[in-house]
């Protein structure tokens, strides 16, 4: 197993690009199936989730090539040659229930192991579940695997009892040639969101109101091949610019959708940290000293839960006392008690943590508990003093292209070790 040795107490500085949204390639690239067409996606991110889908993918029968240093997926879907998406690694990732939407909304039937991914909590798929037997499928759940069918998709209005991500693009990938008019009420509006019904709709699909209260979607008879590319990575550009915060630095992050970034932006200023924005780039750099604020995680447009770890560890070495209220999910503290062994002082009641700021950071042996939590941890490294070695760093591979190479192109000093190599032996320079 790999880790992540750092040498903090540096600010970054510099310009860093932000990769494609690995949410929004999530559900883009199984909804390729719809096609039963030949697609070509761009701006595919790199990282360990999207490697794994494509090989459960590979492995119905989609040919699939790579270009443009991996980048670029070209995803040959027209001989599909089984519907049973048992790859083992597939229970890894919770994007794997993507693959029950788009089998079921191309061929009326799919089967699907049990989805995993990072333990940060209770994430149902009762609303999936919902929407599919609202639109006519039968679902079972046996054996590991959830299982659904039906003789025909029938549009109906589907009201979702929470604003889920998974559950929104689910039924609008099930929904887009079924019979009649389908509407969705109180879905999620992530800017994946939005850029899936995209997608879908540059393969023939109709729906309308992605990103509002309700979507409609408007059955078809048969989808199409198409080209299309992936917005940037919200959450990464995110992580970024409080990488900049944290450590004083000077740091602006390109090939980002500024609009996507007006929570992040909006608790950075609160906390005096200084914002610059321009068409495609935000740049993030010391101002102030960096004060005490509260933040409470809400579906988009509010602050997102993904972002709560990072700003967790930003919040550490700011003045006074702050409030992280964690609203999305149950268990996205756990990461705190690795954060307190190098010197945050951070007390968690139920979904509130309580932030004494003020104090030094020092680098420690941690543990990344997940993707989020780990980027947390790597970020809270960079601005402690002296070093910091993070194990399970697996968890980020799921979601960070490049993460230490693209850290060190902005003068961080953090390098990728082997577990086996002697932390004393290993240089940083």
């Amino acid at each position: 197993m790999n880790q992540f040795l750092i040498k903090g107490g540096k600010p970054l500085s510099g310009e860093v690009a932000v990769s494609g949204a690995k949410n929004a390639a999530l559900g883009i690239l199984p909804a390729a199936l719809l096609s039963r067409d030949i697609c070509r996606i761009e701006n595919v991110p790199c990282v360990n989730d999207i490697t794994v889908l494509l090989e459960a993918m590979e492995d119905l029968g989609v040919k699939i090539k790579f270009e443009d240093n991996n980048h670029t997926v070209i995803m040959d879907c027209r001989n599909i040659k089984k519907l049973t998406v048992d790859y083992e690694h597939i229970k890894k990732i919770r994007a794997s229930y993507y693959l029950l939407g788009a089998l079921l909304g191309a061929y009326n039937k799919s089967e699907v192991a049990l989805p995993g991914g990072c333990n940060i909590g209770s994430r149902p798929i009762d609303q999936h579940i919902k929407g599919f037997e609202a639109l006519g499928a039968v679902v079972d759940i046996e054996h590991g695997m959830i299982k659904v069918k039906a003789h025909s998709l029938v549009g109906v209005t589907i009201y979702l009892d929470m604003a889920s991500v998974g559950a929104t693009i689910n039924i609008m990938m099930a929904a887009v040639m079924a019979e009649g008019v389908t509407h969705i009420e109180n879905p999620a509006k992530e800017p994946h969101i939005v850029d899936v019904a995209n997608f879908l709709n540059s393969m023939g699909a109709n729906i309308k109101g992605a990103g509002t209260d309700v979507i409609k979607v408007t059955g078809v008879k048969k989808m199409h091949g198409t080209e299309y590319m992936i917005i940037p990575d919200q959450i990464e550009a995110g992580t970024y610019m409080v990488a900049s915060a944290i450590t004083g630095g000077d740091v602006t992050v390109t090939n980002l959708i500024p609009k996507h970034m007006e929570a992040v932006v909006a608790k950075l200023n609160e906390m005096g940290v200084g914002v610059e924005e321009f068409d495609d780039a935000i740049r993030v750099y010391k101002k102030d000293n960096l004060k005490n604020i509260q933040v409470k995680t809400l579906p988009y447009p509010g602050f997102p839960t993904d972002m709560q770890p990072q700003f967790t560890a930003l919040l550490a070495v700011a003045e006074g006392m702050s409030i992280m209220t964690e609203s999305i999910f149950e268990n996205r503290f756990t990461y705190t008690s690795d954060l307190s062994r190098m010197g945050a002082s951070i007390k968690v009641e139920g979904n509130t943590a309580i932030v004494s700021g003020g104090g030094e950071l020092t680098g420690a042996e941690v543990s990344a508990p997940d993707l989020r939590a780990g980027a947390a941890l790597v970020l809270a490294g960079l601005a402690a003093k002296g070093e910091t070695l993070i194990n399970n760093i697996h968890y980020i591979d799921r979601g960070y292209e490049h993460f230490e190479d693209k850290l060190r192109g902005l003068g961080g000093e953090i390098y990728r070790i082997s577990e086996n190599t002697s932390k004393e032996a290993f240089k940083v320079v």
